[in-house]
């Protein structure tokens, strides 16, 4: 029974993502809290998954392949989505913040997609723990659900005014999109000396 807890936690992370799209797109007041609400639910069920299964020692082949992509999935449709709203409210924020919101998302999805491929193809050489998860990666997913989180929210009254929670949380996604730049680059410095066409880099370690 605990070994499947984790991967149900996963599996609720990946249903949670068309409620958070249903809140954000209903035309209420409360709407835009109820979706930031579920948005960070989902992001705290990719914590205890992962808790869970290191302290219980249930890790499984399943929840392996399922967590990632549930975490990339949620991630990058709240990004489509968010760009999607902002572009088409743009003349309620100053001028280019749905221009660099969108720079954003593009960098951090390429970024999913090309280290998601350079991981499958280290492991399939042997060297996927070459490029595992760094701190600047668990750094850039934290500040990155927190810009989310806050797009999603926007809310333009709470404490000050002026769109406030808005402009701050596109400036952790600034800092979140300068680390995705990092982390990437740092794996692409790992991985590439693999990438010779005979493979002898591979076959020398």
């Amino acid at each position: 029974m605990l070994k499947k807890i984790p991967n149900v936690l996963t599996l609720l992370r990946v249903f949670l993502i068309p409620v958070y799209i249903i809140f954000f797109l209903l035309p209420y007041e409360w709407s835009n809290l109820a979706a930031a609400f579920v948005f960070v639910i989902a992001c705290f069920t990719d914590l205890l998954d992962g808790y869970l299964a290191r302290k219980w020692k249930v890790c499984s082949k399943f929840g392996a392949f399922l967590d990632p992509v549930a975490d990339k999935i949620m991630v990058c449709v709240a990004l489509v989505m968010l760009v999607g709203w902002f572009s088409a409210h743009k003349s309620d924020y100053y001028p280019g913040f749905s221009i660099i919101l969108t720079i954003c998302s593009v960098i951090i999805i390429s970024r999913e997609i090309v280290i998601s491929a350079l991981r499958e193809w280290m492991a399939e050489i042997g060297k996927r723990g070459l490029v595992a998860v760094s701190w600047v990666g668990k750094w850039k997913t934290a500040i990155q659900m927190m810009a989310i989180a806050g797009l999603i929210w926007r809310d333009k009254e709470l404490i000050f005014r002026d769109n406030w929670m808005a402009n701050l949380s596109l400036l952790l996604m600034l800092v979140a999109t300068s680390l995705t730049i990092w982390s990437m680059v740092s794996y692409l410095v790992v991985g590439i000396k693999y990438m010779d066409d005979d493979g002898s880099q591979a076959s020398k370690d």
